[in-house]
């Protein structure tokens, strides 16, 4: 088949398989990021003196900035062609990576990361998408699968890379004057990798028949969720739900988000389809998803203080910690289409769940003690999980969208996932701070009497900064013992706190279990010369989609028309 006849055949393009291993690099970028970012949390905060809330900002802005953005990147790629908003968004991402690198506080540590997540935004979904053009109906399963596979790589690969860099400081602190900036700069070279991939082998591809940009829709989405956000972060400040600072900005933005989505519906050039949301497949498969993703980020947020400080584990063995993980992920993600096959969406992605749910409740039971094999087990179960979850899942939402679609499409599974995975960092740190400042009072009332009430008060903040105050009475001399009294106190408090935060996830993730065994419908995944016979609604939507597919790629390939 020749490169140019590959959109009529029905079959996919020749190169598909090469196109998704430089789709992967692009994607690896972004999700690594994020996790490498994770291990280094500590060190950002000794290092540049930042609150728990500054913490969660500088992951939050990426992920706020990232999720507000998607489905507008979305439209613009199937407007004015998926590959070129993708070599955009890898320079705009690369940019921010170079400048967050050189911060020299938290408010430009937290600045730079939004504009990451302004170029990040626009890999995400252009990426799933342009796998959904290139790939016939009945072979998206097995490349989403192994995109799946890849995101749980980088979730792994992340802190393992992160604790490599932080190891050697001085392998990049001669340019960036600090210990952690190594941890963005690597990102550069992956990023030119990247472009190189993309510019040889990635094909153009565009809806033939544009929308006009969204900016009214755009505005409100970025309103909405920042006021949300911003309220839940608060909390963390304030310490306390009931908070004015705390339920205003929260009421406010889900009344922002209420008239985005009555907006969106009313529309003729909606970039936030929410039709979608009427297809009881693609709504169950994105409830589970975001589930899940809520899960994985307060987790990730959570577990890196725990080794590093809890049990004393260098950065470069906490990020060991998580290939467990990864192995599970990749493991599970680019065999869940044949499992799927032969047992079904439903029944893979419920086992996925009980998994991650079996693996939540798990953590509740780590403790100081907890030999560490306990615990990387644990991390393969939840990986294992996962990989069973994210990949049938994206496929169902993936296979009902027409091709002309695919862009903004992906971006509604993107941002609803993204925005559940802010949410969960957000939630999971500030009940994580809340519930430590309340338990760790005890402890902090016995420091000694020379120890100053505003050291005090940071030491109810989070475990580092009681770590901190601990070293800093013992360099003037407080007894030795009983800052050991204190410090256990301390960690049993986070320990216990951390618990609390786990059976949130567990109780999330079993909702997430129940929604599919329950609600999901049969769901006919589609076959090489095997039409689709549909009985249900999604199967009808299925079908259609892989009888049209021929048309739809060739249609996507041809001339663009001008924007309307």
């Amino acid at each position: 088949m020749s490169p140019d006849s590959w959109s009529t055949s029905g079959e996919g393009h020749p190169r598909r398989w090469a196109i998704l291993s430089v789709l992967v690099v692009s994607l690896l970028i972004v999700v690594l990021d994020n996790t490498v970012l994770n291990i280094a949390l500590p060190t950002i905060q000794k290092d540049l003196q930042a609150s728990p809330a500054e913490l969660v900002w500088s992951i939050d802005s990426y992920i706020l900035v990232f999720a507000a953005l998607l489905f507008t990147w979305g439209v613009l790629g199937d407007r004015y062609g998926r590959k070129r908003v993708l070599v955009i968004g890898l320079i705009i991402f690369a940019i921010g990576s170079a400048a967050s690198a050189f911060a020299s506080t938290p408010e430009m540590l937290i600045g730079f990361r939004a504009l990451m997540g302004l170029g990040g935004a626009a890999v995400m979904p252009t990426t799933l998408a342009i796998i959904t053009v290139v790939f016939p109906p009945y072979e998206r399963g097995k490349a989403i699968g192994a995109w799946a596979g890849a995101v749980g790589a980088a979730v792994a690969l992340g802190p393992v890379l992160g604790g490599l860099l932080l190891e050697h400081p001085d392998w990049s602190s001669w340019i960036t004057g600090n210990d952690w900036g190594a941890v963005f700069l690597i990102n550069v070279p992956i990023v030119i990798v990247g472009l190189i991939g993309v510019w040889r082998i990635v094909p153009e591809t565009r809806n033939p028949n544009p929308q006009r940009l969204d900016i009214p829709g755009l505005l409100l989405s970025i309103i909405g969720l920042t006021l949300v956000v911003y309220g839940i972060i608060d909390a963390s400040q304030t310490l306390s739900w009931t908070s004015p600072s705390v339920l205003g900005p929260l009421f406010a933005g889900m009344a922002v988000i209420a008239v985005f989505i009555w907006y969106e519906s009313r529309s003729d050039h909606a970039s936030f389809d929410v039709t979608l949301f009427k297809n009881r497949g693609y709504a169950i498969s994105l409830a589970a998803v975001t589930l899940a993703f809520f899960s994985l980020s307060g987790i990730t947020f959570t577990l890196p203080f725990y080794l590093q400080i809890l049990r004393e584990y260098s950065t470069l063995a906490a990020g060991l910690c998580f290939l467990p993980f990864a192995i599970g992920q990749i493991l599970a993600a680019p065999r869940s289409a044949k499992m799927v096959l032969r047992f079904g969406y439903r029944a893979v992605m419920t086992v996925g769940l009980v998994l991650v749910a079996l693996s939540m409740a798990a953590l509740i039971f780590v403790g100081m003690s907890t030999p560490i094999w306990v615990v990387l087990i644990t991390f393969f179960i939840f990986g294992f999980g996962m990989g069973n979850v994210i990949a049938p899942a994206s496929t169902v939402m993936q296979n009902v969208l027409p091709l002309a679609r695919v862009g903004a499409g992906s971006a509604v599974q993107n941002t609803v996932r993204q925005v559940g995975g802010a949410l969960g960092v957000a939630i999971i740190g500030t009940v994580l701070a809340t519930q430590y400042a309340s338990r760790v009072d005890p402890a902090i009332a016995q420091l000694p009497a020379q120890v100053p009430d505003d050291a005090r008060a940071a030491a109810r903040e989070s475990i580092v900064a009681t770590d901190a105050v601990l070293d800093a009475a013992a360099a003037q001399g407080a007894p030795s013992g009983l800052l050991d009294s204190i410090r256990q106190a301390a960690y049993d408090a986070f320990l216990t706190s951390s618990h609390v935060t786990y059976t949130i996830s567990l109780v999330l993730v079993s909702v997430a279990a129940l929604l599919v065994v329950t609600l999901l419908p049969r769901i006919t995944p589609p076959r090489k010369d095997v039409p689709v016979v549909p009985d249900d609604p999604t199967d009808a939507r299925v079908a259609l989609q892989d009888a049209v597919y021929p048309e739809e790629a060739a249609a996507e390939e041809g001339p663009a028309r001008p924007p309307a």
